[in-house]
C-alpha cells in the first residue's frame, strides 16, 4: 500500500535556456532532435544522440547528478546519409560509445576517464541491407541485430558473428510441446449426433486487417540474465494474422514461438525478473473489418515457453492513442508505458500489489510535444530517463505511504484518477479493495491545457486531523475534507468534501505537498497547505497556503495567506509534521531548514538525504535512507543512526517503530532516543563523524522486538486500537497488536483510572493482569472501591485475583491486594462476590484455606443454597483431599462431611474415622486429627491438654518427631520439666552432642549422665569439677583421670593430658612422658626437677629427645626428596613445551580437526598432552554428567596425573605447599615456636651425643631453606605481566574462558615468599665453624 512519488527531476535543455548569452558550440539548430539516451554508470554520466539534416547525428553529454542543471556538452559528431539512430550503448569494459544506425552503420569512439571522446568516430562495420533493429545483452557481452534481409544476427561485444538464421521459420523452437491427444475432442466420446461436431468447419476464418499503426520493424528484448531473448516480428506470408513472439537462447537457438493473440502490437519487454514478457495489444471485437478496433488498449503478458499469463487493461484515457514502448524498471517493480496522444505524449508508471496493476504516475511532456525515448537506470532501480526533442529528463522516484492521522488510520493508495481509501481503525480492507474509492475529477478548464496528466504526483493525509491533498505535476492543487466515521455501525465509512482547490504557474513541476493543521478551540482550526515544487532553473520553491479561523465543520474554504519560500538548492523534500509551525524542508545532502518567513534556517541535518523522513513535536526528526539506515538527529546536535537494514518506519504511541530486513518489527522509545542524542551530545559519547556510535548497541539491549513474516513493511499504526498494519511482499495485509503499543494504551488507561477499559485490553490481549498492580501499587490501592465498581463482573475479578496470586509480585504484595479487595467486596454484596472473595482467600501467599472455609460457616445460616455453590466453586480451586484435611484441621464435622460430600469422596473411607474421632475426648480427639494432619507440634499441645495419663505417651510422641524444643516450651513451668529436659538431654546424647548433653543433664539435676556427657567431650575441667562437688571417692577420680588422659593423649592433646595426670592421678612418670611426646621437654624438665625424681630425666627425657629429633629429620629428608623430583619434572615439562609446543598441548591430533564444537564424545585439546600414557577416556555416545560426577572430573583435571596439560600447575601448587610446610615446621609465629625452635635448646643442653644432634638437625634444615629458596628463585623466572583489567561482559569472559589454556601456570600460581624469622641458636652455629 505505497505509493511512487518524484524524489529529484532533473531537466537537461538543449539549447541555451541556462545562460543568458547562449553558447555556440552547444547551440541546437530548430531542426535537431534528440531521439535517443543512453546511462554511462562508470563515470556517472548520460550521452544522448540528436539527428539533424545539416550536422548529422551530434552526441552530447551531460552528468547524471540530479543537482546539476548544466545544458549539455557538445562530445562529437557522425555524419552520413540516412543517419536515423537505433541505438546508443556505452559499453564499459572497453570504455567506448557504440552507436548504430537505420542505414547499417555501427560507429565507435574511444572515451577517457572523464568521458570526454578521445578519438574520432570509427565505422566498426557496416550491413548493406541496412538493420531494422538492434539490442544488447544487459551485460554488454552480446548484441542482437535484425538486417533489412529479415536475418538474425547474434554479435559479441567486439562484433565477432556468433550466428546468423533467417528470421521467420515454421519450426516452433526447441521446446515444442508434445501432444498425446489426451483430453482432445478427437480422444471424447460424443455419440452418433455428436460426431457431426468433429468435421472441421467448412466456413473460411476472418481475417484480422492489419493495424495501420504498425511500423511492422522487428522489436528485441533481453531477459534480465542475460540467457534468452525475445523477437517480436511481423511475418512476410499473406495469411498471416497477426505478430509472433519468439525466444531463443543466447546462442541464438530458437526455443518457443508464443501462441497467436489478435491485435498483438510491436512493443515488447522482458520483465527483468525473467517471469513475465510483456506486450500490448489493441482490443478486437466482431463485427465489420472497419469496427472491429476499438482503440483501447491492454498490456499482455507472456511465459518464456509462448503462453499467454495475464494482463490489464489500460486506464485514464478514452481518446485516439497508440502505445509505443514499454520498459521495466532494474528492480521488475515498474512498468513504463509510453503513450502517444494528439495532446501530447505520456508516461505511465504501472505497479502491481495483489494481482492488481495500479497506475501510480503519468508524466506528461511539457508544452505539447513528444518524448522520443524512455528508459530505466540500469542499476539504480527508481531513475527513470526520458527525451524530447529539445530536453533530457532524469526522474528519481521512492516508495511512500501515505499514512494520516493516528486517531482514524487512514491510509490513501494512487489508483490512476482516485484515490483508494481506507481507514483501519474501524476496517481492515485488504488491497486492492478499499473502504471508499475517491474520484479526481478533471477541472472544467482541462481541455484547453494541454498534456494535463489525469494521475496525481503525490498525495498526503494529515497527521493531526481528517484532511487529504494531492498535488498534480502541472500545479493543480485539491484539499478534502474525508469526514471518516469512526464509531461503529452501518453507513458509509467517510463523506468527503472538497474544501479548496487552486492552480500553480505551470512552468512549476510539483511534486509535493503536505498539509498539517491544529485545533484553535473546538470550533476553529487553522490549516496550512505547502507545495514543494521546482522552477525553470531547477531550484526548489514551496508555495504555502494559510487557512486560519476555519469553521468546524469543515465547508469549502478560501486560504487567508499566501508565501512563497524559494531555495537555492533542487530535489529536497518537505518533511511530514502535524502542525503547520513545524515546516521544515531536507536538502539533498541531508541538512534540514527550519522553513519560517522567506529565509529558511538550517537547524540540524542527517548524515545523507533520507527521502522517507518525518518530524516528532519540535525535536526529533527521524529519516529512513535509500540505503535502509534510519537516522535520528535533533537540532544542535549530530545525526546518529538508530538502526541499519531497515524497510520501514513510523511514529505511534511514543515509539519509533520500524521493521528490518531481518524480519522483526523493532520499538524505540522517542523519550529513550532523544535522551540518547541529548547525552551523546553534551558528553560526546556519540560521533556521527568518526567509527561506530554507541546506539547501535541498544536495540538488542533494551529495545523491544517482535518477529514478523518475512518481508513484512508497515502500512500503518493506530493507537487508539492498539494495532500495527503490516503488509507481506505479496500484497497481503496482516494487522498485530505488540506489547508495546498495547502497555502504552493500558498504561494511559491505569493513570486516568479507566480500570475496566485497561483489564479488557489485557485480557483481549493475552498480558498478565499483575501489570495493573504494577503499574503504580499505590495509585492502584487507592483505586480500589473504583477498581471493584468498574469490573463488577464476579468471574472478572476472579480472573484477576488468579492472575496477580500467580505473579512474580512479592508475596506481601499479593496479601495486601487479595485482603484489600475481599474486603471491599465484603463490604459491597457477600452474597454476590462469595466466589471472588473465596478466590481472594486462596490464592493469597501464603493461601488461607481455613478462612475461607470459615467464610462458608457463616453463610451456612444465612444462604444455604448459596453455600452449597460456594463450596463446588472452593473445590474447584483447591484440591478436594487438601480441602478435606483443612476442613478437619478446623474440628469441625459438619464442615467436613460437607466438603466430601461435595468433593464426591467414597464415604467408606471416611466415615469410619470420622466415628473414631467422635469417640475420644476432645483434646485427645484434637490430638489424633493434627496427628493425622502431621501438624506436629500442635499434636503435642493438644497431648498435653489431654491430662496427666497421656503425659508417658506424649514423651514417647516428642522423642518419636524430635519435638524436643516444642515440649520444653510446653512443660516449661510444671513439674513435669525436667523430664522432659532428661529425655532431651538423652536425645543429644545419642546425637554425639556431649557438650549440649551435659548441660541439659545438669539443667535436669542428672549428675551421672552430665559427667558421661562431660567425659565424651572432654571436657575435663567441668567433668571434675562435677566429680568434687558429687563427692565421688579418690579411686574414682583417679580411675576416671587415667581414661580421660588416654583419650587427650590419642588426640595428641599432650600438654592437657598431662596435666590430667600430674593434677588427678598424682602420676608424675605419665606426666613426663606424654609431655615428651609432645615436644614439651621445658615443662618436663620441670616436673623433674619439682618433684625431684631425676631418673626420668635419664629414662624418658634423654631418649625422647633423640627420637623427636629423628623423627623431624625424617620430614626434612622426605621434603628435600620431593623438591628435588618435582623441581626435575618441571625442567623436564619446560623442555618439551619449548621443543614441541603443538604436540604437547595435543593441537595436531587428526581426530580434532573439523570440528566446530567441542562435544563430551571427543575429548578436549587441554585434558591431556601426548606424553600421557593413560588410555583415552572419550566413549562413542554421549551422556549427560550429574554434578556429582562434574565435581569428581573437575578433581580429576586439578589432581596433576602426569602427563596431563595441567602438570604443571599442580608442580608449582605443590611446592608452594612445601614452603608453607616449612614455614609451619619452623615457626607460625613469632609467640608460637616451632619444633625445631623448640627442640635445639634442649639437644644443645642434655649431652654431648644431644649437642652433636642438635648441630646436624640445624644443618639439615638450613641445607634445606636454601635448596628451596633456590628451587623458587629458579622456577619462578618470569614475572607475569599486569594487564589492564578489562571490563566485564559476557563476551571478556567467553574470551578469557577461551584463552584460558594458553596462560602459563606462572601466571596462575603466585610465587611464594620463605620466611625469614629467627630460628636457629647461634650456640650451635658457632660450632659449625673451625
Amino acid at each position: 500500500m505505497r505509493n511512487l512519488v518524484p524524489s529529484a527531476i532533473k531537466v537537461s535543455y538543449l539549447g541555451s535556456t541556462y545562460d543568458e548569452t547562449p553558447n555556440l558550440a552547444s547551440t541546437a539548430t530548430a531542426e535537431e532532435s534528440i531521439v535517443i539516451a543512453a546511462f554511462d554508470i562508470d563515470r556517472g554520466l548520460i550521452f544522448a544522440a540528436s539527428e539533424d539534416a545539416l550536422f548529422g547525428v551530434r552526441i552530447w553529454r551531460t552528468p547524471v547528478d540530479p543537482g546539476e542543471w548544466n545544458a549539455p556538452t557538445l562530445c562529437g559528431s557522425f555524419n552520413a546519409p540516412n543517419s536515423k539512430v537505433l541505438s546508443l550503448r556505452v559499453i564499459g569494459e572497453s570504455a567506448q560509445l557504440i552507436l548504430v544506425t537505420r542505414s547499417g552503420d555501427t560507429v565507435s569512439w574511444q572515451l577517457d576517464e572523464s568521458g570526454n571522446f578521445i578519438s574520432d568516430p570509427d565505422i566498426i562495420g557496416s550491413v548493406d541491407s541496412g538493420i531494422l533493429t538492434v539490442e544488447w545483452s544487459p551485460d554488454d557481452t552480446l548484441l542482437v541485430i535484425i538486417t533489412g534481409e529479415d536475418n538474425l544476427i547474434l554479435m559479441t561485444s567486439t562484433f565477432d558473428v556468433l550466428s546468423e538464421a533467417p528470421l521467420h521459420t515454421e519450426d516452433f523452437g526447441e521446446d515444442a510441446p508434445i501432444n498425446v491427444g489426451w483430453g482432445s475432442k478427437e480422444t471424447q466420446f460424443h455419440g452418433s449426433i455428436g460426431r457431426g461436431h468433429l468435421k472441421p468447419s467448412t466456413q473460411p476464418t476472418k481475417q484480422v486487417p492489419e493495424d495501420p499503426q504498425d511500423d511492422g520493424l522487428p522489436r528485441v528484448s533481453w531477459r534480465g540474465d542475460g540467457a534468452y531473448f525475445v523477437v517480436s516480428s511481423l511475418p512476410k506470408s499473406t495469411n498471416a494474422r497477426g505478430r509472433i513472439l519468439r525466444v531463443y537462447s543466447n546462442e541464438a537457438r530458437l526455443q518457443s514461438t508464443a501462441e497467436t493473440v489478435a491485435g498483438l502490437e510491436p512493443n515488447l519487454s522482458w520483465r527483468p525478473s525473467g517471469n513475465l514478457i510483456a506486450s500490448t495489444q489493441k482490443e478486437i471485437r466482431a463485427g465489420p473489418s472497419d469496427t472491429q478496433r476499438t482503440g483501447k488498449h491492454a498490456v499482455v503478458f507472456f511465459e518464456r515457453n509462448g503462453l499467454r499469463h495475464g494482463g490489464f487493461n489500460l486506464r485514464g484515457d478514452d481518446g485516439d492513442y497508440r502505445i509505443k514502448h514499454l520498459a521495466w524498471s532494474s528492480d521488475s517493480n515498474v512498468l513504463a508505458v509510453h503513450i502517444e496522444r494528439a495532446q501530447g505524449d505520456v508516461v505511465q508508471l504501472w505497479t502491481t500489489g495483489n494481482y492488481h496493476w495500479y497506475l501510480k504516475q503519468e508524466i506528461s511532456t511539457p508544452l505539447s510535444i513528444r518524448f522520443t525515448s524512455v528508459n530505466w537506470h540500469p542499476e539504480v532501480s527508481m531513475r527513470l530517463l526520458l527525451t524530447t526533442p529539445s530536453q533530457i529528463i532524469q526522474r528519481d522516484y521512492a516508495w511512500e505511504t501515505c499514512a494520516g492521522a493516528n486517531d482514524t488510520g487512514c491510509v490513501g493508495i494512487i489508483d490512476a484518477q482516485q484515490i483508494l481509501l481506507t481507514p483501519f481503525r474501524t476496517q481492515n480492507v485488504p488491497p486492492p479493495m478499499s473502504s471508499h474509492q475517491l474520484p479526481l475529477n478533471t477541472p472544467a478548464d482541462a481541455s484547453s491545457r494541454s498534456s494535463l496528466s489525469l494521475v496525481p504526483s503525490h498525495v498526503t493525509l494529515s497527521k493531526s486531523h481528517d484532511l487529504l491533498g494531492a498535488v498534480w505535476q502541472e500545479g493543480r492543487v485539491m484539499l478534502w475534507a474525508l469526514q471518516t466515521r469512526i464509531t461503529p455501525g452501518r453507513g458509509t465509512v467517510m463523506n468527503p468534501i472538497l474544501i479548496w482547490s487552486a492552480s500553480l504557474p505551470r512552468e512549476c513541476q510539483c511534486r509535493q505537498v503536505l498539509v498539517s493543521s491544529k485545533g484553535d478551540d473546538e470550533d476553529h482550526m487553522t490549516i496550512s497547505a505547502a507545495i514543494l515544487g521546482s522552477d525553470v532553473g531547477g531550484n526548489d520553491k514551496i508555495f504555502i497556503h494559510d487557512f486560519e479561523r476555519v469553521t468546524l465543520p469543515l465547508k469549502p474554504v478560501s486560504e487567508t495567506s499566501t508565501r512563497n519560500v524559494s531555495l537555492q538548492q533542487k530535489n529536497g523534500r518537505l518533511i511530514p509534521h502535524e502542525i503547520p509551525e513545524h515546516l521544515a524542508w531536507q536538502a539533498p545532502d541531508g541538512s534540514i531548514f527550519q522553513v519560517q518567513g522567506e529565509s529558511p534556517s538550517q537547524i540540524c541535518s542527517f548524515m545523507e538525504h533520507c527521502p522517507s523522513s518525518q518530524r516528532v513535536d519540535t525535536q526529533l526528526f527521524v529519516g529512513l535512507s535509500a540505503g535502509g539506515k534510519l537516522y535520528t538527529t535533533i537540532p544542535t546536535a549530530d545525526s546518529v543512526t538508530l538502526a541499519g537494514s531497515v524497510n520501514s518506519f513510523t511514529i505511534a504511541s511514543g515509539f519509533v517503530v520500524f521493521t528490518t530486513t531481518s524480519h522483526d518489527v523493532q520499538f524505540a522509545p522517542v523519550e529513550s532516543v532523544v535522551a540518547a542524542l541529548i547525552s551523546g551530545h553534551v558528553n560526546g559519547a556519540l560521533s556521527s563523524t568518526h567509527g561506530e556510535n554507541k546506539m547501535g548497541e541498544l536495540p538488542s539491549q533494551a529495545w523491544e522486538k517482535r518477529r514478523v513474516e518475512r518481508g513484512s513493511r508497515i502500512v500503518t499504526a493506530v493507537p487508539s486500537t492498539m494495532s500495527l498494519v503490516l503488509q507481506m511482499p505479496r500484497g497481503n495485509l496482516e494487522t498485530i497488536n505488540p506489547r508495546p503499543m498495547v502497555m502504552e494504551v493500558v498504561k494511559g488507561d491505569l493513570d486516568a483510572g479507566l480500570w475496566r477499559k485497561a483489564f479488557m485490553a489485557c485480557r483481549k490481549h493475552r498480558i498478565d493482569l499483575s501489570i495493573i498492580v504494577e503499574h503504580n501499587q499505590q495509585l492502584f490501592m487507592a483505586g480500589i472501591p473504583a477498581f471493584v465498581e468498574q469490573i463488577e463482573d464476579v468471574d472478572y475479578i476472579n480472573l484477576f485475583l488468579t492472575s496477580v496470586g500467580r505473579s512474580q509480585l512479592q508475596a506481601e504484595v499479593i496479601a495486601k491486594v487479595c485482603d484489600s479487595i475481599r474486603q471491599e467486596l465484603e463490604d459491597r454484596n457477600l452474597t454476590k462476590y462469595v466466589n471472588s472473595i473465596l478466590t481472594a482467600y486462596v490464592v493469597k501467599s501464603p493461601p488461607d484455606h481455613e478462612a475461607g472455609l470459615a467464610l462458608l460457616l457463616r453463610l451456612r445460616g444465612v444462604s444455604p443454597g448459596l453455600v452449597e455453590d460456594a463450596v463446588k466453586y472452593i473445590i474447584f480451586l483447591v484440591d478436594a483431599d487438601r480441602l478435606f484435611d483443612t476442613a478437619l484441621g478446623m474440628y469441625d464435622f459438619s464442615l467436613v462431611l460437607m466438603v466430601a460430600q461435595h468433593a464426591q469422596k467414597d464415604p467408606r473411607e471416611y466415615l469410619p474415622f470420622l466415628r473414631e474421632l467422635r469417640a475420644l475426648p476432645q483434646y485427645y480427639q484434637r490430638f489424633k486429627i493434627d496427628d493425622h494432619l502431621k501438624r506436629r507440634a500442635k499434636a503435642l499441645l493438644n497431648l498435653s491438654l489431654a491430662g496427666p495419663e497421656y503425659f508417658q505417651e506424649a514423651l514417647d510422641y516428642l522423642d518419636t518427631y524430635q519435638l524436643h524444643g516444642e515440649a520444653l516450651a510446653v512443660w516449661k513451668g510444671t513439674d513435669k520439666y525436667l523430664d522432659v529436659l532428661g529425655v532431651y538431654g538423652a536425645w543429644l546424647f545419642d546425637r554425639h552432642e556431649y557438650h549440649q548433653a551435659a548441660i541439659a543433664f545438669v539443667e535436669a539435676t542428672d549428675a551421672r549422665r552430665a559427667m558421661v556427657s562431660y567425659e565424651r567431650a572432654l571436657e575435663w575441667q567441668e567433668l571434675f569439677e562435677l566429680c568434687l562437688k558429687e563427692r565421688l571417692s579418690d579411686d574414682e577420680i583417679i580411675e576416671t583421670a587415667y581414661r580421660i588422659a588416654d583419650e587427650l593423649f590419642s588426640k595428641k592433646r599432650f600438654g592437657e593430658s598431662a596435666r590430667v595426670l600430674l593434677d588427678y592421678a598424682k602420676d608424675a612418670r605419665q606426666a613426663v612422658n606424654a609431655l615428651v611426646r609432645g615436644n614439651e621437654f621445658s615443662e618436663a624438665r620441670r616436673i623433674v626437677a619439682l618433684h625431684a625424681m631425676p631418673e626420668l630425666l635419664d629414662d624418658i627425657v634423654l631418649p625422647g629427645a633423640l627420637d623427636c629429633r629423628a623423627q623431624i629429620g625424617d620430614d626434612i629428608n622426605e621434603m628435600r626428596d620431593q623438591l628435588s623430583k618435582q623441581v626435575a619434572r618441571l625442567t623436564e615439562l619446560r623442555i618439551k613445551k619449548v621443543e614441541e609446543p603443538n604436540a604437547f598441548y595435543n593441537l595436531d591430533d587428526p581426530s580434532l580437526h573439523n570440528i566446530d564444537v567441542m562435544t563430551d564424545v571427543s575429548m578436549a585439546p587441554t585434558a591431556f598432552t601426548r606424553y600421557t600414557v593413560a588410555p583415552s577416556a572419550a566413549t562413542s555416545k554421549a551422556s549427560k554428567k550429574s554434578s556429582k560426577t562434574k565435581r569428581k572430573m573437575e578433581r580429576k583435571l586439578g589432581s596433576g596425573r602426569k602427563g596431563t596439560v595441567d602438570e604443571e600447575e599442580y608442580l608449582l601448587k605443590s611446592l608452594t605447599k612445601l614452603v608453607e610446610r616449612c614455614a609451619v615446621t619452623q615457626a607460625e609465629d613469632p609467640y608460637i615456636a616451632g619444633e625445631i625452635k623448640k627442640l635445639l635448646p634442649h639437644l644443645f643442653q642434655l649431652s654431648k651425643a644431644h649437642r652433636e644432634e642438635g648441630v646436624a638437625l640445624q644443618v639439615e634444615f638450613d641445607r634445606l631453606q636454601s635448596e628451596l629458596r633456590g628451587a623458587i628463585e629458579d622456577v619462578w623466572k618470569f614475572k607475569p605481566d599486569e594487564q589492564p583489567t578489562p571490563a566485564d561482559s559476557w563476551a571478556t569472559r567467553m574470551e578469557e574462558k577461551a584463552k584460558e589454556q594458553l596462560i602459563e601456570p606462572l601466571q596462575r600460581v603466585p610465587k611464594p615468599e620463605m620466611s625469614i624469622s629467627e630460628w636457629g641458636l647461634k650456640l650451635l652455629q658457632q660450632k659449625l665453624t673451625p
